[in-house]
C-alpha cells in the first residue's frame, strides 16, 4: 500500500493534482487509514498512469471518465467507442490547430508591418492595429480566405 505522497513520486504527479482526479472520479484510494489517509495499491498506481498519460495525448476529464469505463469493462464495450472519443479528440485538436494558424499569421503581419525602431510607440503600426481593431479584421478575413480553400 501507497500513501499519496508515494503515488504522486511513482507517477510524477503531485499529490494536489491526485487529489483533483479524486475529486473527480477519476481516481480512488483502495483504502483509507483511521486518521484518513488515502492508500493505493499497484491498480490504483496502474489507473493513475493511464490518466496521466490521458492527460498528457489531450483527453478531457470528461473523456477520461468514459475510457476508464471502458477500461474497467472491457467486454462490455466496443474499439469503436474507443476510436470515436479518440476521432473527436484529434478533431479539436486540428480545429485548435488552424486556430493557431490563423493567430500565427496575424501576429507575423504585425511585426512584418512594424520597423520594430527606437522610435516613439506613439508611431507604432502594432499599436495603432491594435487600437482600431484591424488585428480581429484581419484574422476575419485570413478565416474567409482558409474555409474558401
Amino acid at each position: 500500500m501507497l500513501k499519496i505522497s508515494e503515488l504522486a513520486a511513482k507517477t510524477g504527479l503531485t499529490a494536489h493534482t491526485l487529489r483533483f482526479y479524486e475529486k473527480n472520479g477519476l481516481i480512488s484510494a483502495s483504502n483509507r487509514s483511521p486518521a484518513g489517509y488515502r492508500y493505493y495499491t499497484e491498480s490504483d498506481v496502474r489507473r493513475a498512469e493511464f490518466v496521466k498519460t490521458a492527460r498528457n495525448i489531450g483527453f478531457s476529464l470528461d473523456d477520461i471518465s468514459q475510457l476508464l469505463s471502458i477500461r474497467v469493462d472491457k467486454t462490455s464495450h466496443s474499439c469503436q467507442e474507443v476510436t470515436d472519443i479518440t476521432r473527436h479528440k484529434l478533431d479539436e485538436v486540428n480545429e485548435k490547430i488552424k486556430e493557431l494558424q490563423s493567430m500565427q499569421q496575424t501576429l507575423n503581419i504585425l511585426l512584418d508591418s512594424c520597423c520594430g525602431g527606437p522610435e516613439l510607440a506613439t508611431q507604432c503600426s502594432i499599436m495603432e492595429a491594435l487600437d482600431e481593431g484591424e488585428v480581429r479584421n484581419q484574422r476575419n478575413k485570413h478565416k474567409k480566405l482558409e474555409k474558401q480553400k
